[in-house]
């Protein structure tokens, strides 16, 4: 719970106030700063598929297993994932940047086209595709629903993973995808 601005001190209120000037733009060169796992989010199921890259993915708690995605609401995976109530968390390693690029739209291949290999999906618990090479495939029943201006912030419960070991995670810092070197 949020104090009410009289109980907060002088300070407090001063810096909170900064910010209320802060510019999108100025916001997102910031924010280049926090490097993120890179995922690609994932709904729906054959002939009615779609997939974007995303970073803004993170665990809510382990008992019982949820996490969190937020989604622009003009994505197009926000209506499927809405629609079927189900999406896929696919976190990517480090030799799969082209494909981050594909589901990031880079590459000019919508929807459904983004999973022109099949033979990579494959289907869980809720039937959302789920990246075969990925790092960790977590498949998710959404159960929650939070709008905040322009996305949502969606809370899913794990239901079924997919787990590969021994790979390099990707990372998105600086307005770019690297990997991530490994600890000594």
């Amino acid at each position: 719970m949020i104090a009410p601005s009289s109980q907060l001190s002088t300070a407090a209120r001063t810096a909170g106030a900064l910010h209320h000037g802060v510019d999108p733009a100025s916001y997102r060169a910031a924010m280049r700063h926090h490097a993120g796992a890179v995922t690609i989010l994932s709904a729906g199921g054959p002939g009615d598929r779609t997939g974007m890259t995303a970073t803004s993915v993170c665990s809510l708690s382990d008992t019982p297993p949820r996490l969190i995605a937020c989604v622009n609401r003009s994505a197009s995976a926000h209506g499927l994932i809405r629609r079927t109530a189900a999406f896929g968390v696919n976190m990517l390693h480090a030799d799969q940047a082209e494909l981050a690029n594909v589901f990031a739209g880079r590459r000019g291949i919508e929807r459904d086209d983004r999973f022109s290999d099949a033979d990579g999906w494959l289907s869980l618990a809720t039937g959302t595709p789920i990246l075969k090479g990925a790092l960790i495939g977590l498949d998710c029943e959404l159960i929650d629903e939070h709008a905040h201006d322009t996305h949502s912030i969606f809370v899913g419960a794990v239901r079924a993973m997919h787990l590969r070991e021994g790979e390099t995670p990707l990372i998105y810092f600086g307005g770019a995808f690297c990997g991530l070197a490994r600890r000594a």
